[in-house]
């Protein structure tokens, strides 16, 4: 074999090492970026709510491991109809109940509440232990096109009892001072701006007033809007499933039930989240505005309220 040729055969041999190299770093960016773009699909959608509350409802987020959320929550009196106007300064004069609480986070998807209520139905000084699970995460490629989370409560009256058979807070055993309340918080993220819940609830109450329904099931559904990097228009309403007996009882005393209905405004300001809010709902705890809302947005008995939302940093986050 002569040079030439020999030269020649030992050039091709390594330009067509250079190609199959070149071939294979392609194919490994090819299959990098892949990865990559599966990676990003799998993440899960963030904040597809600002806050652990919408108005009334709960939405799905958890509190983040060793976080501390401190929330107030403040009812008015009616700003319009009989008990409102200027004559009670449009309900501010009066507080129909008042909620201050704290949730923290065990785990980035388990989250434990504490919280103190006014109460706004026979049933006062409330204390309320609840339990939120982020049971699925909404993410990014669409493979899972909701998130799932588990809220319950056990809530327990310190009122002293009283000796008006017709109330529900005579209180003759200790259990009679319960009420529990489970949901689940189906929540979807459509983007940037748009965000929906649909929370299937049952509250229970263990003493409730003659004619009354211990169990009642209920439909909520919530919303949030962003208009701008810190401003969301927010709304719940609550589709309540009272017995037909219940209702004609009630109906004979005068007494109507309404499903609960709010709106507000969220503004997100630095680690505050607040919340200015309208609604019929005279009670903040599910367990009582869920089956006793008797007030009604068409005779003007809607409130002023807001909630207040401070995040804390209690140690160390899991890189």
């Amino acid at each position: 074999m002569s040079t030439f040729r020999l030269a020649g055969l030992v050039g091709g041999l390594m330009l067509a090492g250079l190609g199959a190299q070149a071939q294979d770093q392609d194919l490994s960016k090819l299959f990098a970026g892949a990865s990559d773009s599966l990676a990003a699909a799998r993440q899960p959608v963030a904040a597809t709510f600002k806050s652990p509350r919408i108005v009334n409802l709960r939405s799905n987020e958890s509190i983040a491991r060793h976080e501390l959320d401190f929330q107030v929550m403040h009812r008015f009196g009616d700003i319009a109809g009989k008990d409102g106007g200027i004559r009670t300064f449009y309900g501010l004069d009066f507080s129909t109940d008042i909620r201050i609480g704290f949730d923290y986070g065990l785990t980035d998807r388990l989250t434990v509440g504490l919280a103190r209520a006014k109460g706004n139905t026979a049933q006062r000084e409330l204390y309320e232990g609840s339990l939120k699970y982020k049971l699925l995460e909404q993410n990014r490629g669409g493979s899972r096109p909701v998130g799932v989370a588990l809220f319950g409560n056990a809530v327990v009256s310190g009122m002293t009892a009283t000796t008006d058979e017709s109330l529900a807070s005579t209180f003759r055993r200790p259990a009679d001072r319960w009420s529990f309340v489970g949901q689940v918080i189906v929540t979807r993220k459509f983007n940037d701006r748009l965000s929906l819940a649909l929370l299937p609830t049952v509250g229970h109450r263990v003493l409730v007033e003659q004619h009354d329904d211990n169990t009642v099931p209920a439909l909520g559904v919530g919303g949030r809007f962003r208009f701008t990097q810190r401003l969301s228009l927010i709304a719940d309403y609550v589709l309540v499933h009272r017995s037909s007996a219940s209702r004609a009882y009630y109906r004979t005393l005068g007494v109507e039930f309404y499903n609960p209905l709010g709106v507000g405004l969220e503004v997100e300001t630095g680690g505050h989240v607040f919340a200015l809010t309208f609604t019929n709902s005279a009670a903040i705890l599910e367990n009582q505005f869920i089956p006793e809302t008797r007030a009604s947005w068409t005779k003007g008995q809607f409130r002023w309220g807001f909630t207040i939302s401070r995040r804390f940093a209690l140690g160390k986050h899991k890189k």
